[in-house]
């Protein structure tokens, strides 16, 4: 092992090892789900080609589906099947090679612009991978889910609190299903082994993380555009889906730029936070923060950012904030977690290895009585800071399963785990309690002031009325 990095690790077979996951505020539910018609999904054997649909099968989706070609796609749903083809070439026109049988996939599939008349219309599905923007993900997930099929969902996991214990009630009520949410960097050797030394004390007792990220690299912190006229090629109503507004279309929004808008995304917090908050979370065990509050630059759109009412109009996030955690009831005692985003950063740590530099573009800052770990977002390349730390890493032995593939292998590891060939990696067991974590950031963000909350419950405690943001108004048709 190298003396500051920690980058490359001896990889051993490992099995029959059980991975523990954090403990959600849901409460669990007994019994088997009813599925409409009964159906529960087929039995696939290892040499079984699952049957997978797409929702959202440009960007995001074309990037998890060219990881799956080895499987059988038999349909995609997307309300602009002309973005869905730039997915397929390159900066000057030229067909991307990589994507090539993708594409011959993509063509061969049965193609629909609303998921809804997607699920009607195939009785072949046996898995879904849902990458939309995160206002359409509990919808769609729950559509399929009550259909009897495994999801693959894209990070957020949902657009509220309320969403996310909607969908872990359907599966713990259904354990049939394979459920994974699209945060790779769980299935990484990195970020496993950066779980493996703070969890083997090598940075002694933590109380305190620092997290950052460079997000948002898309439109936030500016007024709500006038509408213009749509592409031909988009499907708008569709695109809205359960969004409550009345907005027209606006490139700033589609197809890659709605993360920063209040109906469409939840921001910084909600996109990165599932790859640099979960291992914290995975490691520490906290359960869900009791105290949250988070601080912030001027709302989009508002004229008087120092009047202390916000904008008339919520319309997109803030460019920068920090948002703080307190977990009063973690395994090992109180901890205390930062958020940066907006290309705010924590102080460098004291006695930071020759060479070795605090990531600007996202990382986690473990900080222990013993020592600190550093590492980069998806849990990569992790630094041990510290006397003694090194040698003490170099005790721990490998505990936690890895994933074949790695990072990369993240989407067959859902579909290995389809076919019962492997334990699955970021189920929502594991997603919603994150998910919830990150939400919560948002919740405060909305509410203006500290909140309170009581994971138990699933409610807020010292604001009646910031509980309102733990769930959404739905668009007639679309509801959850």
């Amino acid at each position: 092992m190298g003396t500051t990095r920690l980058a490359t690790v001896q990889k051993r077979e490992l099995s029959g090892l059980t991975r523990r996951t954090l403990l959600g505020g849901a409460a669990s539910a007994a019994g088997l789900l009813t599925m409409p018609g009964g159906a529960l999904g087929r039995v696939l054997a290892p040499s079984d080609r699952v049957n997978i649909a797409v929702i959202g099968a440009g960007g995001m989706g074309a990037s998890n589906m060219a990881k799956l070609t080895s499987q059988n796609i038999v349909a995609l749903a997307d309300p602009d099947l002309a973005h869905v083809a730039k997915s397929f070439v390159g900066g000057q026109g030229a067909p991307i090679v990589e994507r090539l049988p993708l594409k011959q996939a993509y063509d061969r599939a049965a193609k629909h612009a609303d998921y809804r008349r997607m699920f009607d219309a195939h009785k072949d599905i046996d898995a879904v991978v849902i990458a939309t923007p995160d206002h359409h993900h509990a919808v769609a997930a729950r559509m399929a889910m009550e259909r009897g099929l495994h999801v693959y969902v894209q990070k957020p996991l949902t657009y509220t609190v309320r969403e996310g214990r909607v969908l872990l009630d359907l599966a713990r009520r259904n354990r049939k299903l394979v459920t994974q949410m699209g945060n790779q960097g769980h299935s990484g050797d990195d970020g496993r082994r950066a779980v493996e030394l703070v969890r083997g004390g090598v940075i002694g007792r933590v109380r305190e993380v620092q997290v950052w990220t460079n997000r948002p690299v898309w439109p936030q912190g500016i007024a709500r555009p006038v509408a213009q006229a749509k592409p031909a090629s988009l499907d708008w109503d569709v695109w809205l889906g359960p969004a409550a507004v009345d907005w027209g279309y606006h490139p700033d929004y589609a197809h890659f730029n709605w993360r920063g808008w209040l109906p469409f995304g939840v921001g910084a917090l909600g996109d990165m936070g599932a790859h640099l908050i979960d291992f914290p979370l995975w490691a520490l065990e906290p359960g869900l923060p009791t105290r949250i509050e988070t601080r912030h630059s001027p709302w989009g759109g508002d004229t008087n950012p120092w009047d202390g009412k916000g904008p008339d109009e919520l319309t997109s996030y803030p460019l920068a904030s920090v948002t703080h955690f307190a977990f009063g009831n973690a395994k090992n005692g109180p901890l205390k977690m930062t958020w940066y985003d907006g290309g705010l950063m924590p102080p460098t740590p004291p006695d930071l290895p020759i060479g070795a530099r605090m990531d600007p573009g996202g990382g986690v800052l473990y900080i222990g009585d013993r020592g600190m770990l550093m590492h980069e977002t998806y849990g990569e390349k992790p630094v041990l800071i510290g006397e003694g730390t090194q040698e003490r890493a170099a005790a721990i032995p490998l505990s936690l399963p890895r994933i074949q593939g790695g990072r990369e292998g993240h989407e067959m590891n859902w579909i290995r785990a389809i076919r019962g060939e492997e334990a699955i990696c970021s189920p929502f067991e594991v997603a919603v309690p994150l998910t919830e974590t990150m939400l919560l950031g948002m919740v405060a963000l909305r509410a203006e002031q500290p909140i309170d909350y009581d994971g138990a419950a699933g409610r807020v405690t010292n604001s009646t009325d910031a509980n309102r943001f733990l769930d959404r108004e739905y668009r007639k048709g679309w509801e959850l």
